[in-house]
C-alpha cells in the first residue's frame, strides 16, 4: 500500500492499533449522520476497517487512515473507493469531529484525487454526498467537482459530484 504525505497529514494503511480511535470516531452520531447505516459499535468498526483493507487487496487502491503529522493522532479516513456495482471511482472522506473545520478533509482528498488521476490513470472521479451534508459539498467544490446528477446508494439518495482529469485545481504532489 502506498503512503501519501501532505503538509500536515500522513495517509497510510490502517493498523490494528487504530481500532480504539476508529471505533470512537465511527460511534459518533454526528460523524456518521450522513454515512451509511449510522453509528457503529466496536465490532462493526473493526469489520469496516477489514473491508477497507480488503478493498486494497482486491482493487490495488483504497481508503487510507489519516494521521495528523503533529502528534500522530488518527483523525479520519480518506481515499479512493470503488466497490462492486459503484458508478465510478469515488473520492471519499470522513474525519473525527474534533478535526472538522481545519481544512484536513480538503487536503487529504486532494492527495487522493491526485493519486487517482496521476497514479491510477483515472480520467474521472466522483464523490457521492447526501444532499444535506453541506460541509462535504463544500469540500467537493474546493476539489473542483461539480454536481453531475443524483442516485441512490443503499436506498439513500445522494448527489453525485464529479471531476474529469485536467479539471481539478492544482495541488502539490504527495511527498
Amino acid at each position: 500500500m502506498e503512503i501519501l504525505e501532505t503538509e500536515r497529514l500522513i495517509l497510510r494503511q490502517f493498523r490494528d492499533s487504530d481500532l480504539d480511535a476508529y471505533a470512537e470516531m465511527t460511534s459518533d452520531p454526528e460523524v456518521m449522520h450522513y454515512l451509511g447505516s449510522g453509528p457503529m459499535n466496536r465490532a462493526e468498526a473493526w469489520r469496516n476497517m477489514a473491508t477497507i483493507l480488503g478493498h486494497w487487496t482486491l482493487r490495488g487502491f483504497g481508503i487510507w487512515a489519516v494521521e495528523e503529522r503533529d502528534g500522530g493522532a488518527l483523525i479520519g479516513r480518506v481515499g479512493c473507493w470503488r466497490p462492486e456495482g459503484w458508478p465510478g471511482l469515488e473520492i471519499g472522506w470522513m474525519l473525527r469531529r474534533a478535526s472538522w473545520g481545519r481544512g484536513f478533509a480538503t487536503e487529504a482528498a486532494k492527495a487522493s484525487l491526485d493519486f487517482a488521476f496521476d497514479r491510477l490513470g483515472e480520467r474521472h472521479a466522483i464523490s457521492m454526498i447526501h444532499g444535506d451534508n453541506q460541509p462535504s459539498v463544500r469540500v467537493a467544490r474546493r476539489l473542483g467537482m461539480r454536481l453531475e446528477g443524483r442516485t441512490e446508494v443503499f436506498d439513500i439518495p445522494v448527489a453525485v459530484y464529479g471531476i474529469r482529469r485536467g479539471g481539478r485545481i492544482a495541488s502539490p504532489a504527495p511527498r
